[in-house]
């Protein structure tokens, strides 16, 4: 049999078709746009990802004896709000997840309301990306589309509504809109009357390898798929992307280098970062992890690349770092272009270039992206060492580990192996793995992981480079904080 992953990212929908056994059959990706309407906003107007996924699957099953797909499983885009109405018309663009305008929101949430309140009920605190001060600015600001609300719901669980008709979601990703009860699976009441909002308007929730449905006469007829088609409810982008590397279970760990950079690290059991610096979420395994999410990741590589240096040669431009370079650049970079979530928690800060001279090129600038995209990731596993979990290996993944440099300088940063495996679709290979759990075709998300997934290669530290970036890393950590009142000055 045949299962489908779609991977709602930020600014492509892309679609796989793989078997059972893990041998992908094809894939294909349809970009969409990305709207700024203010400084520091972030929207997508959900038709777009509708039309890319009813379009692109078709196209996903060129070639392909389509009678023979079985299920549909999506990793998606987290946080991101939205709402319909009572005839199931979406309201308003969807707000991001590296949207900043909740500022407000989220300093009421965290000092009025109080982190210690915050973390008790949702296992978290407010940050600008999360849902709920999404809903609190909506509400607060568009009182007129606020009232019209009828059905609140996440990017990817949007297209599970398209496909099947139900209103659903899963702990994983319902784990970022700081709505659920996260230990105990179920939607905070507290939460939701703090909202303004009720259970009837929030999506039935499910782990994610459960069947939600499946696919709905008239869809399946313009999928050219059977109305048989069992649709999971899919993960959150990340734990997909974690299922997708076999993440699962006690202990493991995956980076991930997409538009935002996370550390996500799974547990069979609950726990929360005292600090709050970490988020702590339910897994798509159906245990739990700890994340921190940087928001600007690859997406810095891309900015620089073609905003800044004009070029789309991306390999030409890290060409000339050669490994006497690593350590050794005297330019530090601070990736925070859209603020930033963990474990700073800072909307105002802004990217910077520090200690750049006359002598400074394109070259060093280009390398102190990649190491301040490292530095950052850094930040994170610190955290999660501060609470006594052990980080020697990792998995990795996202369009920015398909860079042998990247890879190889984000080893030494962090001075730990990293595993790639063969096939590095991500939250895609996720989701169609969830669906082969949602068909019977595997058990359990473990035993699927077991079975598809296989690291075919691993990078290593060199003890030279590692210890130059233990004393680079130590001079990063001091920027943000002498630069914080600078940015808050500029704010004004």
């Amino acid at each position: 049999m045949l299962y489908i992953g779609v991977d709602l990212g930020t600014s492509a929908v892309k679609l796989l078709l793989m078997d059972e056994k893990g041998e992908i059959k094809n894939v294909i990706s349809r970009e969409y746009p990305l709207f700024f309407p203010h400084p520091g906003w972030s929207e997508q107007n959900p038709e777009d990802w509708k039309k890319a996924v009813l379009e692109g699957i078709p196209e996903l099953l060129k070639g392909q004896d389509a009678s023979q797909v079985a299920g549909i499983g999506a990793g998606g885009q987290m946080h991101g709000l939205v709402v319909l109405d009572e005839n199931d018309d979406v309201i308003r663009p969807a707000i991001l997840w590296n949207d900043g305008r909740t500022q407000k929101q989220v300093d009421y949430l965290n000092e009025d309301i109080g982190r210690d309140v915050l973390s008790e009920r949702t296992a978290n605190i407010a940050f600008a990306g999360f849902t709920a001060p999404k809903i609190l600015w909506m509400r607060e600001n568009e009182p007129e589309l606020f009232a019209r609300i009828r059905k609140i719901m996440l990017p990817k669980d949007y297209i599970n509504y398209i496909l099947t008709g139900v209103h659903c979601t899963d702990y994983s990703d319902a784990s970022g809109m700081l709505l659920l009860d996260v230990k105990n699976r179920c939607w905070s009441r507290e939460m939701l009357d703090l909202c303004g909002i009720t259970e009837d308007q929030m999506p039935k929730l499910f782990e994610s390898y459960e069947c939600v449905g499946t696919l709905k006469p008239e869809i399946a007829a313009c999928l050219g798929l059977p109305a048989s088609v069992r649709v999971a409810a899919g993960a959150g982008d990340n734990a997909a992307a974690a299922v997708g590397t076999g993440t699962v279970g006690e202990g493991g760990c995956n980076i991930s280098l997409g538009t935002s950079g996370t550390v996500f690290i799974s547990s069979e059991h609950f726990g929360v970062d005292p600090h709050n610096a970490l988020h702590s979420f339910d897994h798509a395994d159906g245990g739990y992890h700890l994340m921190g999410c940087m928001l600007s990741a690859a997406s810095c590589n891309k900015w620089l690349m073609e905003n800044v240096l004009g070029t789309s040669d991306f390999a030409a431009e890290q060409a000339p770092i050669t490994d006497d370079r690593l350590g050794n650049n005297g330019v530090f970079f601070l990736p925070y272009l859209m603020g930033e979530r963990s474990p700073i928690n800072d909307v105002l800060a802004r990217g910077t270039f520090t200690g750049m001279t006359m002598d400074t090129g394109r070259v060093d600038m280009v390398q102190a992206m990649l190491e301040g995209v490292a530095f950052a990731i850094r930040d994170s596993v610190e955290v999660a060492r501060s609470l006594g979990i052990q980080i020697n290996r990792s998995n990795i993944c996202g369009g920015g580990a398909k860079s042998p440099l990247w890879k190889k300088i984000m080893a030494n940063v962090l001075n730990i192996e990293l595993d790639s495996s063969e096939s590095e679709q991500g939250p895609g290979m996720g989701g169609a793995m969830l669906a082969m759990v949602a068909c019977g075709a595997y058990p359990t998300v473990k035993a699927a992981c077991d079975a598809i997934v296989h690291v075919t290669s691993t990078v290593k530290p060199d003890p030279e480079i590692a210890a130059r970036y233990e004393k680079r890393y130590s001079q990063f950590r001091g920027i943000y904080p002498a630069l914080k009142p600078v940015f808050r000055t500029l704010a004004k």
